[in-house]
């Protein structure tokens, strides 16, 4: 019987270390100071993010995108960003700084 238990115990722990990497992706939003003139998908930080207006998703994010380099390549392509985050995290105003030093030029 306490085997059998620690059979569960080790697949349940087995199973969730399998799905972590998984769970690890979310939603980025980002905002841009000016409106994109059209709908547009842009790949950065091996993220998809569709831009349309002055906003820009990426529904399923690595955490590696949340940073200034994938900022960088977004503003790159989409033009200055006035807010770049997840659920739990954002840019801070000293990144979107150094994130907005290589926008497209308007």
């Amino acid at each position: 019987m306490k085997l059998r238990a620690l059979a569960a115990v080790a697949a349940l722990s087995l199973s969730a270390f399998v799905a972590a990497p998984a769970l690890a992706d979310g939603r980025l939003a980002v905002t841009l100071e000016k409106p994109v003139s059209a709908k547009t998908k842009i790949v950065a930080g091996g993220a998809v993010f569709v831009c349309e207006d002055a906003a820009c998703v990426a529904t399923s994010a690595p955490s590696r995108a949340l940073s200034v380099a994938s900022c960088k390549a977004l503003a790159k392509e989409a033009g200055r960003v006035s807010a770049f985050g997840g659920d739990a995290k954002a840019l801070a105003a000293e990144e979107l700084e150094r994130c907005n030093a290589s926008a497209k030029a308007a």
